[in-house]
């Protein structure tokens, strides 16, 4: 497929991983210059004073992968912090830790379900997939498949107020982003109705509200086309292909 009128390939936002088997690699934290340090640290006191509800917790951050075999994926990777997003403008794309996310892909009868960043959250006005990043694992526990089933599991309950057991979720793709190299597993739920997420997430507004917190969706919507989320307004790089593929495999 090539761009109108460019001659040129069109380059997709993310690419899809044939990935079976998944093996997960931790190495220690990317060494920063000096001068880096610095102006990580003033970018995020600048983020901070933006939006203080900016936390700087804990996340699992992509350093590569490497695919020995078909079907197989190692991913590399570092326990990082979302300050560590500053050298997203402090070095070439080719040399920043990547995010690693998990989402969900939650059929109803009107489409698949995707929410509204908060203004409280690191995506504002952005419209995505139930999900988020996926934290370090505990000392001792290992980061693997069965990590990210339940990151995924956890993001959509603390989403939505919709919960299933981690078992009840099914890897559906793995992307990675072409520019700084994002993993992205998302996971396919059984089918519920809107009616149900509506109630549910509706439910979860009204309690965090009540205890003085926002939601982390602040509106949630049905798509069943790229074209569809389109129309909501901005959106996750990923969901108009990841929208795409499920559209086909359905």
């Amino acid at each position: 497929m090539t761009s109108s009128g460019s001659g040129h390939r069109q380059v997709r936002p993310v690419e899809f991983l044939d990935v079976r088997r998944i093996s997960f690699v931790e190495h220690p934290a990317p060494a920063l210059t000096p001068w880096e340090q610095g102006e990580m640290d003033r970018l995020w006191a600048g983020t901070r004073a933006r939006n203080p509800a900016t936390f700087d917790g804990p996340l699992v951050a992509s350093l590569g992968v490497d695919l020995p075999a078909p079907g197989v994926l190692v991913a590399r990777w570092a326990r990082l912090s979302y300050r560590y997003r500053a050298l997203r403008v402090l070095r070439a794309a080719g040399d920043v830790p990547g995010s690693v996310f998990a989402t969900v892909l939650l059929p109803t009868e009107r489409g698949l379900v995707v929410g509204r960043g908060a203004p409280s959250t690191a995506a504002p006005g952005r419209w995505t997939l139930p999900g988020g990043s996926v934290e370090p694992p505990a000392d001792g526990h290992p980061l693997d498949g069965e990590a990210l089933r339940r990151d995924a599991a956890r993001e959509l309950a603390e989403e939505l107020g919709v919960r299933f057991a981690d078992e009840e979720l099914r890897l559906f793709a793995v992307t990675r982003g072409r520019r700084f190299g994002s993993l992205g597993f998302h996971f396919l739920a059984p089918p519920v109705t809107c009616a149900l997420v509506l109630r549910r997430h509706g439910e979860l507004v009204a309690a965090e509200t009540g205890h003085g917190a926002g939601p982390e969706l602040d509106e949630v919507g049905f798509v069943s086309s790229p074209a569809e989320a389109d129309r909501l307004g901005p959106g996750a790089d990923y969901l108009p292909q990841v929208l795409r593929r499920y559209g086909d495999a359905v």
